[in-house]
């Protein structure tokens, strides 16, 4: 329900629209770097360069992809000048590492969750090979996969903003009441949080 969340798992520092913006600088392309790295992976080799799964079996469902970007910037530093077959193996193998984090942590999260349907938002949901991926792992595990049209992945402040509009809605009866949380009263003056908890 509406302000009412179980919080399975969160990245500890990049998350993954994060990681493929920088990965996408790294390899010179245009921001936002999703559309860009995913394009030009469709034109590379997977097998040529191994890239970490950062935390893949870290046993608890949490992400982390600093260090992934940290070996592709090792990887774009050791192949100077960058051709384009190589730009766009390394966008591939990128690619597939990212893809195979988040469709096995998600799959852990439905299993350990005892669900049975997972819903992807935000601007790496559009991404074709998460697409493919975390519906095949679906069949396979027994959960159905639920995406938002293409033109609705995109950042998640538009989504963010909308659940903090129908919060404040909510919490209107306790303007009335005087109940309102000191953080969010009307005329409250706040620091903008990046990396606010939920």
């Amino acid at each position: 329900g509406l302000g009412v969340y179980t919080l399975l798992g969160e990245t500890l520092d990049d998350a993954a629209g994060e990681a493929f913006d920088k990965t996408a600088k790294l390899l010179g392309l245009p921001y936002p770097g999703g559309p860009q790295v995913s394009a030009l992976a469709d034109q590379g080799d997977t097998t040529r360069f191994t890239l970490p799964r950062p935390m893949l079996a870290s046993g608890d469902l949490d992400f982390s992809f600093s260090g992934l970007k940290t070996a592709v910037l090792t990887l774009v530093k050791k192949h100077q000048p960058l051709d384009e077959k190589t730009r766009a193996d390394v966008a591939a193998a990128f690619q597939q590492a990212i893809v195979e984090v988040l469709v096995t942590k998600a799959t852990r999260a439905v299993r350990q969750a005892g669900l049975h349907r997972l819903v992807v938002a935000g601007g790496v949901g559009a991404n074709r090979q998460l697409r493919t991926a975390l519906s095949a792992a679906g069949a396979s595990a027994g959960f159905t996969v639920y995406y938002p049209e293409l033109e609705l992945c995109t950042d998640n402040g538009a989504m963010i903003a909308f659940a903090g509009a129908l919060r404040l809605n909510a919490l209107t009866g306790a303007v009335l009441h005087g109940t309102l949380p000191e953080e969010v009263r009307p005329g409250r003056v706040f620091n903008v949080r990046p990396r606010w908890d939920l």
